[in-house]
């Protein structure tokens, strides 16, 4: 399975400290935020990774380069300077991502969830990863069934992690440009076509500076081993 990291936003949030550095490489304990990611997608078995850029994406490619560092081999998706929200890039990397399903992770966050657990084809067009509310968005965005479908009535709602598994096929009347993901995941809701987890263990959205700061904080008094998620069998195996 191949994998693509959304890390193309501007990060507005997060100003002043992405007037100069783009989001996904902010320092969190010691080392940039999207290489917490890079280094568990490897140890999920993912090689193959797609990395969409936009505000200041000449430091990601210089930092990242070709990803042997990590054992991955990246290729990158440019954006237009003001970017094409999360479905208009994902349907642009379309073409390097391939026809088989693929996992996406948004850059702005950080988890130790295991990746490894995430099925290599969702039943329907996508499998979401759902987790508790935090402070800051109370209200959720999705409700989780006991069936394991997912919609936006029926249960109480959860957030979104930003880590789904999607099918080509969601973006199948899609037309190049700018535009979000929740519209096609909310219509592909409806014809029961979205199923996802709810994920109970560590998950943070870096949106602003003081949730980095305090994420940073947190993981710099974890012993070391807790700090990422272990090495698990790959997907597939």
């Amino acid at each position: 399975m191949k994998a693509m990291i959304l890390a193309a936003g501007r990060g507005e949030r997060m100003r002043p400290l992405t007037d100069h550095t783009p989001k996904p490489l902010l320092p969190v304990a010691g080392r940039p935020l999207i290489v917490h990611q890079l280094t568990a997608l490897r140890a999920a078995g993912i090689a193959e990774l797609v990395i969409n850029t936009g505000h200041l994406g000449a430091q990601l490619t210089s930092v990242l380069g070709d990803g042997g560092t990590w054992g991955l081999r990246i290729v990158y998706s440019p954006e237009p300077p003001d970017a094409l929200e999360t479905g208009g890039g994902i349907f642009q990397a379309l073409p390097l991502l391939g026809s088989e399903p693929f996992l996406v992770v948004n850059g702005d966050v950080w988890t130790d969830y295991p990746f490894v657990h995430l099925p290599a084809a969702p039943v329907g067009l996508a499998h979401l990863v759902l987790v508790d509310n935090p402070s800051h968005h109370p209200v959720g965005d999705f409700a989780l069934c006991d069936d394991g479908q997912v919609g936006e009535t029926g249960a109480a709602r959860l957030t979104f992690s930003g880590i789904s598994v999607l099918r080509p096929e969601l973006f199948a009347d899609c037309v190049p440009g700018r535009f979000p993901l929740g519209p096609l995941l909310r219509r592909a809701m409806t014809d029961g076509q979205v199923t996802g987890e709810h994920y109970r263990g560590g998950w943070r959205d870096i949106g602003t500076p003081q949730r980095l700061a305090e994420l940073d904080d947190e993981l710099r008094r974890r012993p070391k081993a807790q700090s990422s998620p272990s090495s698990s069998p790959a997907i597939g195996d």
